[in-house]
């Protein structure tokens, strides 16, 4: 059972007994509905939906669904007045306060750009800003930091979301980012994921089963290391991932069969035997999404709910259908899969929780109004300007062409690659024209390259679209009317293929580089920092990380030389190929 006075709960004796008090006022469904922590099906503040949902369903926990900042912070305000137990509110906030309001919470860093930067001020702000900003609208909870480490350079679920490939560097970072939680939000519990560790596989476990095949002494120095230094220092939630610990789970399970090796969220294992057990764990496990391939294509769902709450998990993430799920957990627990004594601990871990945040305090878990002025203020947009400063990082120049004098090379054709639109209701995204803005503020001439998508919808569906899309010219005219190339990448993906790479907006392209060994090409990623692989013949490259303002005059400024790049590029970049090192 839990030690509720141990870290990180560190109750005191009346605490204590509002969580023995709350436990013996719930009813077994009750008891079970607090191991969920749900999804909002439908965004928006209507007291009625919502006081319906909490008094019917009654979680332990809520993820809300859209909204701006007033309406999310009533929303969550709502959560609490009608539930009966305070709620978990949860937040996911990779790169600053934009992961709870995408439209005017702040971006700061990703983790990516964080490792690049010198010393962890980068992944403190990360934290800071998350806190703060979160805490505003209500979140409680926060699944970050994220503490995987980048070993392979195909895996793009996490490429941008670590810190980095160096354990310790992940370490010092990870620890930075939650100091800054703590210093912003103090009533805001922690979480790292993805336990065992994402990283390894090139496989996105939101679509596919995934494997971290570590050795077990490489798992330790590497993943393991992260994670036992923050569960030392009272991290108080870790998420598992639907990420399988194979080398591990032999080693805990000799004889174990291949088809018998479960991600961590169904592997008791990994929970019981290695992060209770070897590890000392003594706070919240909770699953990943649970409609992740990862968990849901290994396991039939009427297994898998109870199955992850035996094995470890103390809390299940979001619900298929509720009524359902419940169902099947109310069944496993009637069959003896879920034990009583498993059942009470895993609730005295979330009631734990709750009374370590302080939740039974109504100011703490329905924060004032006023703090929403904090969402997206100047102070914490500096912060972005300043890890742009920071962390933007010069890959390769490898024909000395920087610094790029507008002077000298005034006249610039800009190259927009980004990501295949997935909608019709597509209007393009705004990216390429600020990137002409930033170059042209630094003294550029700039004209733009078509992209396929947009003649589609300047000169509607038509074969001359793509005839037009290979038409390079000549190349001694090329070089007459350009002195500079800026090819600007901007490839995001999430849980639709395993593995994001640059793709041309049309076959047989003139956006393709053919261009580098006429005239001087300098290549940008806003985004993945793996783009070398496809296209390692541009010489000299630049990992910006940022799709904004901020981060793409950062790069700008560092290319025409009017400061510094700062940021060290982690070797994961080359892509373990010679070619783009050339």
């Amino acid at each position: 059972m839990v030690d509720l006075k141990a870290k990180p709960f560190e109750l005191t004796e009346e605490e204590i007994r509002w969580v023995e008090e709350t436990a013996a006022s719930l009813t077994l469904e009750e008891k079970l509905s607090q191991l969920f922590v749900l999804l909002k099906p439908v965004p928006g503040a209507n007291e009625e939906q919502i006081r319906t949902l909490m008094r019917t369903a009654r979680p332990g926990g809520m993820r809300w669904q859209g909204g701006d900042k007033e309406t999310v912070w009533l929303q969550n305000r709502l959560f609490q007045q009608h539930s009966r137990v305070p709620v978990l509110i949860a937040g996911n906030c990779d790169d600053g306060g934009n992961g709870v309001l995408p439209g005017e919470g702040t971006f700061v860093a990703t983790a990516a750009e964080a490792g690049a930067s010198e010393g962890t001020e980068t992944a403190y702000h990360m934290g800071y800003v998350a806190g703060k900003e979160a805490a505003a609208i209500g979140v409680n909870w926060m699944f970050n930091p994220v503490a995987d480490v980048y070993k392979n350079w195909r895996n793009t679920i996490v490429n941008t979301r670590s810190f980095g490939s160096d354990p310790d560097r992940v370490t010092d970072c990870v620890r930075a980012y939650i100091r800054g939680i703590k210093d912003a939000a103090p009533h805001m519990a922690c979480t790292c994921k993805h336990f065992p560790g994402d990283g390894w596989d090139e496989l996105d476990p939101h679509i596919s089963p995934a494997h971290n095949e570590a050795g077990v002494e490489e798992w330790r120095a590497s993943f393991g290391k992260v994670y036992q230094a923050m569960i030392d220092e009272g991290l108080e939630t870790i998420m598992t991932g639907q990420i399988s610990l194979p080398a591990m789970s032999r080693k805990l399970r000799p004889g174990i069969r291949d088809e018998e090796i479960m991600p961590a969220s169904l592997a008791p294992e990994l929970l019981q035997d290695l992060l209770r057990g070897e590890m000392g764990f003594n706070g919240l496990i909770i699953s990943d999404a649970s409609h992740m391939i990862g968990m849901s294509g290994v396991m039939a769902r009427r297994e898998a709910v109870p199955r992850c709450i035996a094995a470890g998990c103390d809390m299940f993430l979001f619900a298929n259908d509720f009524e359902e799920d419940l169902g099947y957990l109310k069944a496993g627990y009637e069959a003896g899969i879920v034990t009583e004594a498993r059942l009470e601990d895993a609730l005295r871990r979330v009631l734990g929780l709750k009374a370590h945040l302080k939740l039974y305090d109504e100011t703490v878990r329905c924060p004032d109004r006023a703090l929403l002025d904090s969402i997206g203020c100047e102070a914490h947009r500096a912060w972005t300007r300043e890890a742009a400063e920071a962390g933007v990082t010069l890959v390769k120049d490898t024909r000395h062409l920087l610094p790029i004098d507008p002077a000298r090379r005034k006249n610039a054709l800009l190259v927009y690659v980004q990501s295949t639109p997935n909608s019709k209701a597509y209007q393009g995204d705004g990216m390429r024209q600020t990137i002409t803005e930033e170059l042209e503020r630094a003294g550029f001439a700039v004209t733009q390259c078509p992209s396929f998508y947009d003649l589609e919808i300047e000169n509607g569906v038509h074969p001359m679209n793509f005839v037009r899309m290979m038409q390079m010219g000549r190349r001694e005219d090329f070089k007459k009317k350009y002195d500079v190339v800026f090819v600007f990448i901007y490839v995001k993906g999430y849980a639709q293929r395993n593995v994001e790479r640059l793709s041309w907006s049309s076959g047989h392209s003139m956006e393709m580089p053919w261009y580098t060994e006429e005239v001087p090409t300098v290549g940008v990623s806003l985004n993945y920092t793996n783009h070398l692989v496809d296209c390692a013949n541009i010489h000299t490259f630049v990992n910006a990380y940022g799709p904004n303002r901020e981060n793409i005059r950062a790069a700008v400024e560092k290319i025409t030389g009017r400061s510094p790049f700062r940021g060290k590029a982690d070797d994961t970049v080359f892509c373990g190929r010679w070619d783009t090192r050339l």
